[in-house]
Formats: structure tokens, C-alpha cells, sequence
């Protein structure tokens, strides 16, 4: 009885934060400039790296992040500008643009209650592991690797703003995710909260306006392959892909049971590849556990 009365004020409070979004972060202003840059032009890449140079911990995680084996580094990486030659700087953007954005959520939290390393941990393997099938797809499905990068960086967010307006029901609902091992992570979150992550999540990505692809991976990634919009359609279910293969990453989050071979088709991926590249995915998943140790 006491559970469901909490619950129920968890979620009378989150319904009336979602509908009043300035009790949501502003977007932080580094954020704000990262999404403005344009990177064809020579300014563009020169102020993208001064941004990051001015900012401690965004340059220290793309440094480290550089300096893991799944970029191949052959020596150590120290600074941002080396980091931007081995990663990309179109990946770098990405990087930096989701280390702001959850970094400002991150801060929101003081009490302990939602374990941000391993948020990191499971954010960091799905974006690697996206880049693993993005590869695999033909070029003219595949998405930009900025995108999938942010895409798997932020597809999760609505857990870090639930955390941020809720810390106790994000307590609360992540010991029942933990317990409810038979049970979509879905279906637990509107039992406890009528809201799901997804749509706190788009709705901070929409506050903030970020781009509608993005959006929609947010707001999309656990629904119905069917109902999925056409824009950000291929990216959304390439994260839910990837979230499938990896369900005990970090978060104790459930979707379906098996993949579909339909999953892989859709992304023109053959179906009989699977197995090799599900093992390569959790490879990098791996190796995400080794990059997130120095997030904070």
C-alpha cells in the first residue's frame, strides 16, 4: 500500500514538473554552442576544439575515451586536438554535445541514488555498439557518425532527468527494475511512474531543442518498430538493435525477450551475420566498461 502511494505522488510530481518546464535545467551554454558549430568550415573546427579546451571535464573524458584500445591509439593521447585526429571531429561534436548535456543532469543529483558510471557505461556501450552495425549496413541506409554517436548518448536521458526531479522514485524504480527480471522495463515504469523515460526524456530534448531526429530516438526507442516516424526511423531502430543485444549493460533494462531476425533486415544487415556481429558488439561493450571507469 505504502509503494503505490509513493508511487502515485512520483507521479503526480513528474506530471506537473513535465508540464512546467522550467523546473527542467537549462540547456547548458557550452551545449548550446557545440550544436551551433558548423564543422565544414575551418572556424568551425578551431572553435569546437577551443570550446572543449575550455571545459575540463568534457576534454578530460574525450581524452580518455581516445586513449581506450577500442580507438587504436598507438601511443598515449594528451591533448584534445590529438584526440579530435584519432576519434573524428564530427565524433568528438557528438561526444561532447551528449558529456555536456549529461553532465548538467548528472549535477542535479547529490544524494547518491542513481548510479551515474554505470549510465555512462551502458550509454557509452550502445553508441560503440551502434557504430559496430552502422558499419555493417549498406552506405545508403546508414546513419552519419555524429549521429549515431549522440543517438546512443542520449537515447536514455529521461533516466538522468527523472533522477534529477525525482531522486527517490528513480531509487525506487531502479531497485524494481532490478527485481523484475520477466518484466519489460516499460511496463514497470508506467505501473510506478505513468511516465516512461522515453517521454521524459524527449521532453527535456524537446525543451532544449535538440534535433527532431534525436528526439525521436529518445521518445521511440522501446515502441512498436511499426510506429516509429520516418525521420530518425533507420537510427532508432538501430539503438533499439543494439539495446537488445546489450541487456544488462550498466542499467537493468529489458525490452523483448529475442531479436527478431526482421530487426536486422530493416537495417539491411543479413540476418545470418548476427552471431558475428553480436559478439563484436560485446566487445565494445567491453570495452565501454574500461572508458566509463574514468567518467564521473
Amino acid at each position: 500500500m505504502g509503494g503505490v502511494m509513493k508511487s502515485s505522488r512520483s507521479s503526480v510530481k513528474l506530471k506537473e514538473a513535465v508540464r512546467h518546464l522550467e523546473s527542467l535545467p537549462a540547456m547548458p551554454a557550452i551545449a548550446q554552442k557545440i550544436l551551433a558549430l558548423d564543422l565544414e568550415t575551418d572556424e568551425g573546427e578551431h572553435a569546437l576544439l577551443a570550446l572543449i579546451a575550455q571545459d575540463p571535464q568534457i576534454a578530460a573524458k574525450i581524452i580518455g575515451l581516445a586513449n581506450t584500445p577500442l580507438f587504436g591509439a598507438s601511443r598515449r593521447v594528451t591533448a584534445v586536438s590529438d584526440a579530435a585526429i584519432l576519434l573524428g571531429l564530427t565524433r568528438v561534436k557528438a561526444v561532447a554535445l551528449g558529456i555536456a548535456v549529461i553532465s548538467s543532469l548528472a549535477r542535479g543529483s547529490s544524494d547518491g541514488s542513481f548510479d551515474v558510471q554505470k549510465f555512462w557505461m551502458h550509454s557509452l556501450g550502445i553508441s560503440l555498439g551502434m557504430r559496430v552495425l552502422a558499419r555493417a549496413m549498406p552506405s545508403h541506409l546508414r546513419p552519419l557518425d555524429d549521429e549515431v554517436f549522440l543517438a546512443g548518448l542520449l537515447h536514455d536521458i529521461g533516466y538522468m532527468v527523472l533522477n534529477h526531479l525525482d531522486p527517490m522514485g528513480s531509487a525506487a524504480l531502479h531497485a524494481a527494475l532490478a527485481a523484475s527480471e520477466d518484466r519489460p522495463s516499460i511496463a514497470v515504469e508506467r505501473e510506478m511512474l505513468e511516465l516512461t523515460h522515453c517521454e521524459l526524456g524527449a521532453e527535456l530534448a524537446r525543451y532544449w531543442g535538440l534535433p527532431e531526429m534525436i528526439i525521436a530516438v529518445i521518445l521511440h526507442h522501446h515502441g512498436d518498430p511499426a510506429s516509429r516516424p520516418k525521420n530518425g526511423r533507420v537510427l532508432t531502430n538501430l539503438v533499439s538493435l543494439t539495446e537488445e543485444l546489450l541487456p544488462a549493460l550498466g542499467l537493468a533494462e529489458r525490452g523483448v525477450p529475442q531479436v527478431d531476425p526482421a530487426e536486422w533486415a530493416e537495417l539491411g544487415i543479413d540476418p545470418q551475420r548476427a552471431p558475428e556481429l553480436t559478439e563484436l558488439v560485446q566487445e565494445q561493450a567491453q570495452g565501454a566498461r574500461e572508458a566509463a571507469a574514468g567518467f564521473r
